[in-house]
């Protein structure tokens, strides 16, 4: 392989590690979204006087942790993707050039 068949490898590795980054930063943001959250829910009840449970936190979390998990999963998917088409483009490279 030539060196710009090796930039080109190296230019999508970089991506797909971008994209993981993002991801993990996607999810920071969630789980710090997820605390102030909580910290609402409890400011709820104390004003309406029923009583703050942990089940009825988690059921508040259980609804809206759907959209968290596919956001996950599409960042995830996204760099998989993104690292696998790279490496077989580096193998299909590495054959042509050793053939």
């Amino acid at each position: 392989m030539d060196n710009q068949d090796y930039n080109n490898a190296e230019k999508a590795v970089n991506n797909a590690e971008n994209s993981v980054k993002n991801t993990a930063s996607d999810v920071k943001w969630k789980a710090e979204d997820l605390a102030d959250r909580a910290k609402d829910y409890i400011s709820e009840k104390r004003e309406n006087d029923p009583e703050a449970t942990q089940e009825g936190w988690f059921e508040r979390v259980k609804e809206n942790i759907s959209d968290t998990w596919e956001d996950i999963k599409d960042g995830a998917s996204d760099a998989w993707e993104k690292t696998k088409d790279a490496s077989e483009d580096v193998k299909a490279e590495w054959r042509k050039k050793t053939n």
